[in-house]
């Protein structure tokens, strides 16, 4: 009972400490006030104002253009990175996926220098391309180890088995294995948006003036004073975020209780 007591208490502090701030961003971009620390009263003045500035929407534009190309094409390596990894052997594997933490556990300036430094060599201008290949680059692995652990919950004998009952190897991998795996895919598409998203670091070492996304318009902001529209957008796109994470999760228990199901 005491460790039950301790367990909740210690859970309930993570979670004060984790979206007590997000909280309070979210109170104040509808107070009336730039005051960051004094309420003067309700108002969606900056939320009005936010439709307004035409920096920060088109930082916005760049950022969410960036994001869904670049987690798109990261959940299309990163999917079949994984599946190729897989069918190798075991030692084979275990290199391959050695190989597919380094960029996640390497720092984000290293990534980012050393990307901006390819670029250059290579004689490639900064700008939305520049941005897309150095977000494709730290997302993939992140699909690659979302995808991986479906593979190998999958049974193997059930793409044997639509193989024998008449279908191609193409049909059976888009018959079988790719539902099988889909939760894994789109947690690793959801996790790649993410990052994308809020990615500074790095955006800031290949990004151009015209390109700039919206950490780094922020980041510029803050050399002033931080507007408070930026309370207002933060908020849109937590509750965004939100609901699109709960609508995954909502998909993928359906998708293992089906899963159950048919096992049954």
């Amino acid at each position: 009972m005491k460790k039950s007591w301790l367990s909740r208490c210690y859970v309930g502090l993570v979670m004060f400490f984790l979206y007590v701030p997000i909280i309070v961003l979210i109170v104040y971009s509808f107070n009336e006030n730039k005051s960051r620390g004094v309420w003067t009263g309700f108002s969606l003045k900056w939320y009005r104002e936010l439709f307004h500035n035409e920096i920060i929407l088109q930082s916005l534009s760049n950022t969410l253009i960036v994001a869904v190309i670049s987690a798109i094409l990261a959940t299309l390596l990163g999917t079949a990175a994984a599946i190729g990894i897989f069918s190798m052997g075991r030692k084979a594997r275990s290199l391959a996926m050695n190989i597919t933490y380094f960029p996640i556990i390497n720092p984000e300036i290293v990534m980012g220098v050393s990307l901006m430094l390819l670029f250059a060599m290579c004689g490639i201008s900064l700008g939305y391309l520049t941005l897309i290949i150095a977000h494709v680059t730290f997302c993939t692995p992140y699909v690659i180890l979302n995808v991986m652990p479906k593979l190998r919950q999958m049974d193997n004998h059930i793409y044997e088995a639509a193989l024998d009952l008449g279908c191609s190897p193409m049909q059976a991998f888009y018959k079988v294995i790719i539902p099988e795996i889909m939760p894994g895919i789109l947690s690793g598409l959801m996790m790649s948006f993410t990052y994308s998203l809020d990615d500074f670091i790095i955006s800031y070492f290949v990004s151009s003036s015209t390109s700039q996304t919206l950490p780094i318009t922020i980041y510029s902001m803050t050399r002033r004073k931080v507007s408070p529209e930026i309370n207002a957008l933060s908020a849109i796109i937590f509750v965004v975020v939100l609901v699109i994470l709960i609508a995954v999760n909502v998909y993928g228990a359906r998708q293992e209780k089906q899963q159950q199901k048919r096992y049954l």
